[in-house]
């Protein structure tokens, strides 16, 4: 209002002046100038308009409200297999994350009782693989976060179902929890169908020690799989077998039958070894001779075998029969009451307390056992009952001097004919 203030001064100062008419007029005059002011103040006002000469302050379209950016997507895509909801998947190779357009960041996998299961991302964060086998009938989740090159996150989240296997394989071994065994121990694992799959048998089950020792096993045929150490247990150590086979297929459409841990301990070293060309046996104890035992070992006609063999079954009194035994040669015998029974081989071997000869020390008359002195119904004071008493299945019988063959690697416990290279 500043120019319209001003005219009105300039009218004044102009009427005391001669020439009325002419102030009036240039009155007038500067009174319209005033007015064009104002038009052009109220013409720029509002706070400046756009570039293109609309008026009016702030973007966008008068009368219309801006809409939100829409959300960003992650050009990271994660592939779950199986698909969520998938049932009877293998419980080995049959689980799998991967992502394109990005990286893996978390990976989780629990069974319905919340226990994680173990794996790892790839050194390229493109796949994650479970360690091991899942279990067999169990419901699996699995959430997977990955991102893209920006940043963005992508999540999946799924839910799967292992196999119930229709059929599988009964699995025995040879030791008790929590046993003591001696130096020679080997644990023979027997199945009771055909094993196909003898490389995935075999690695489901492993061997922990105290002393890390190093344990291998060994096919003989498609039903029996025994392990040792190349060489003797150290006394003392102590061993657990971890089998998990229930996850393991076994043969096309047959599976494991167990998951458990069998922990034994190994006792005090004793290694005898029956000499058959001097009729005497040396027992040792932690490498010292312990005792030197007379015996008789088998005749011309049944020669016992040559070899490393190993004490499987201990047995009070036991019945012996010819009939029973392959290939015996001249008198057949059937004693009932033999005391003091130790199996050495799966084809009749035994060391045992004979009541019924006298030939320890003097000459070999047996038909193929190491046998000595004892009594009948047997006499735990005997030469026989004491060494019965003082002996663990595990420990070690050595035979030299036969006139027998080797005994073969798969009769009794008779692995550590083999060296470790064959083995």
């Amino acid at each position: 209002m500043k120019p319209v203030q001003a005219a009105d001064a300039a009218i004044c100062t102009t009427e005391g002046a001669a020439g009325r008419g002419r102030g009036r007029q240039a009155g007038v005059a500067l009174l319209m100038g005033g007015v064009l002011l104002l038009g052009a103040a109220c013409s720029s006002g509002g706070g400046g308009g756009s570039k293109d000469g609309a008026s009016g302050g702030g973007s966008g379209t008068p009368g219309t409200a801006s809409s939100p950016a829409a959300p960003k997507t992650s050009a990271a895509v994660l592939t779950v297999t199986p698909k969520d909801g998938a049932e009877d998947v293998a419980p080995t190779n049959g689980l799998q994350v991967t992502v394109a357009g990005g990286t893996l960041t978390n990976v989780e996998v629990t069974d319905k009782n919340s226990k994680a299961v173990p794996g790892t991302i790839s050194a390229d964060g493109l796949s994650w693989k479970p360690s091991g086998a899942l279990a067999v009938g169990m419901v699996y989740k699995v959430n997977a976060q990955a991102k893209d090159a920006n940043g963005l996150v992508a999540a999946s989240t799924s839910t799967f179902t292992t196999l119930t296997p229709a059929k599988t394989v009964a699995t025995n071994d040879n030791i008790s929890d929590n046993a003591t065994y001696g130096v020679g121990m080997i644990v023979s694992v027997a199945f009771s169908k055909p094993i196909k799959n003898k490389d995935a048998v075999a690695k489901g089950i492993t061997f922990e020690s105290s002393n890390g020792t190093v344990v291998k096993g060994h096919w003989f045929g498609s039903q029996r799989l025994d392990f040792r150490p190349a060489e003797y247990w150290k006394a003392g150590t102590k061993v657990t077998v971890h089998y998990k086979l229930k996850s393991v297929e076994v043969s096309p459409g047959v599976y494991g039958d167990v998951d458990r841990d069998e922990p034994f301990t190994i006792g005090r070293s004793q290694v005898s070894t029956a000499d058959a060309g001097t009729h005497m046996m040396t027992v040792k104890r932690d490498g010292a001779v312990y005792k030197t035992i007379p015996i008789t070992a088998g005749n011309d006609e049944n020669p016992s075998w040559n070899g490393t063999m190993v004490i499987s079954g201990k047995e009070k009194v036991t019945r012996m029969n010819s009939a029973t035994v392959a290939n015996i040669q001249g008198e057949e015998y059937d004693v009932p009451d033999v005391p003091h029974a130790m199996r050495l081989t799966s084809s009749g071997t035994y060391v045992h307390g004979n009541y019924w000869g006298n030939a320890f020390g003097k000459s070999n008359a047996s038909h193929g056992c190491i046998s000595m002195q004892d009594a009948k119904g047997g006499d735990d004071g005997s030469t026989a009952g004491k060494f019965f008493a003082e002996s663990l299945i595990g420990d070690v019988v050595k035979i030299v001097n036969s006139k027998g063959k080797t005994v073969s690697p798969d009769n009794g416990l008779s692995g550590w004919t083999l060296s470790w290279s064959q083995w």
